[in-house]
């Protein structure tokens, strides 16, 4: 009997009244995203327009976008990249490797320590590989790595590049670079030597 009770009460109709006047309003918005989204569309369509409409670059323009493209091959890694992930004069202060930092004599072969054991060969040709010129067949044999991974020198290495300009240019802007989670040393090779005596001289060592 409980049961049936609620049953017999629930004959009541439930209408909804909606006025027509909800609809309209809701009409009216519709129609007012509808066009907002028209002249948004319009922009859009406008926006990518305009955005064609250039004047052809000029023979200059071209000459140059060229030839930043071949100073930095996309095999190796970019200066943006590189400053990215470089620390801060005021960073390095903290780091005691960089404790008595002195560049070196200037000359081309560059001396990098303070690497993570983790760090191979074509880690530090993808980073050092773009201070080279690979079409160049001197240059591309100028370009020499040493990663030492035993002993006394592991985590250093000889890097050898085509020319005092290249290496200079190398230790700016990698010094400091965090590879690894650990920041690069970067610093002039003490030998100036030509390459086969300064790689004899260490062979002695």
């Amino acid at each position: 009997d409980v049961f049936e009770q609620p049953q017999h009460i629930g004959h009541k109709k439930i209408e909804f009244h909606i006025s027509t006047e909800i609809p309209a309003v809701l009409q009216i918005n519709s129609e007012k995203e509808e066009k907002n989204d028209l002249y948004a569309t319009t922009e859009e369509i406008n926006n990518t327009g305009f955005g064609r409409i250039f004047p052809a670059p000029s023979s200059n323009d071209k000459m140059e976008t060229e030839e930043e493209d071949d100073e930095i091959p996309s095999e190796f890694i970019s200066r943006k990249d590189l400053e990215k992930n470089r620390l801060t004069r005021e960073e390095m202060e903290k780091y005691s490797v960089f404790k008595n930092y002195e560049p070196g004599d200037p000359n081309c072969r560059i001396y990098v320590k303070n690497l993570a054991k983790q760090v191979q060969e074509k880690d530090l040709k993808f980073i050092f590989g773009r201070y080279v010129d690979f079409q160049s067949e001197v240059e591309r044999n100028m370009f020499d790595i040493r990663l030492m991974k035993e002993g006394r020198m592991k985590g250093q290495a000889f890097i050898g590049l085509p020319n005092e300009k290249a290496a200079a240019k190398a230790l700016k802007e990698a010094n400091g670079y965090v590879l690894f989670e650990k920041p690069m040393v970067v610093q002039f090779a003490r030998s100036a030597r030509p390459k086969q005596d300064a790689n004899e001289g260490k062979r002695k060592k």
